[in-house]
């Protein structure tokens, strides 16, 4: 199947809100799902954007069966690691389920790790849930080492009330 990988611009994010959505709802998390459309499309598409974004496209005669030509997307964004240098974290990473299969999860991957590479980064990281073994079997055919496994590593969040309250915390004497 022909298919194209090039980064995404702001006329493309109403296809990349589309795959956000059927990417939390494939992963039971679409009530976590706390940003709107414009929140995400400003923090994505303006003058310092917080994240970046290739898609995958496919020619008019691919299309989807509803009609789409955008049919994947992944998501980063640059972190540092005191450890290991400057890093891109890979945010969200989809496939349509109908494409998957042809290439296009593991083109998108790889325009990211070139990012990556290009910006002299010494690490690609991600995070997939636990049950989501297809996602974890695909990224470790490709060389990604579990480091949940391997260093015993949890990711910790502070959301909410949690981050509010920890916001708030005044020294005690």
């Amino acid at each position: 199947m022909n298919f194209a990988i090039r980064l995404a611009t702001k006329a493309d994010f109403k296809d990349i809100w589309r795959l956000l959505k059927d990417l939390a709802s494939h992963l039971k998390m679409l009530d976590q799902m706390t940003q709107t459309y414009e929140e995400v499309q400003r923090h994505g598409f303006s003058q310092n954007p917080c994240f970046e974004s290739f898609v995958a496209v496919v020619p008019d005669e691919h299309k989807s069966k509803e009609g789409f030509t955008i049919v994947g997307c992944a998501l980063y964004f640059d972190i540092y690691d005191v450890w290991k240098g400057q890093a891109v974290c890979l945010d969200q990473f989809y496939v349509m389920p109908e494409f998957r299969g042809f290439g296009i999860g593991k083109a998108l991957l790889s325009n990211v790790a070139k990012v990556a590479k290009e910006k002299g980064c010494s690490l690609l990281q991600l995070n997939v849930l636990d049950w989501n073994t297809p996602s974890l079997d695909f990224f470790a055919a490709r060389g990604a080492q579990d480091i949940t496994v391997k260093e015993g590593w949890h990711v910790i969040n502070f959301d909410g009330q949690s981050l509010e309250r920890l916001a708030n915390e005044t020294r005690q004497n």
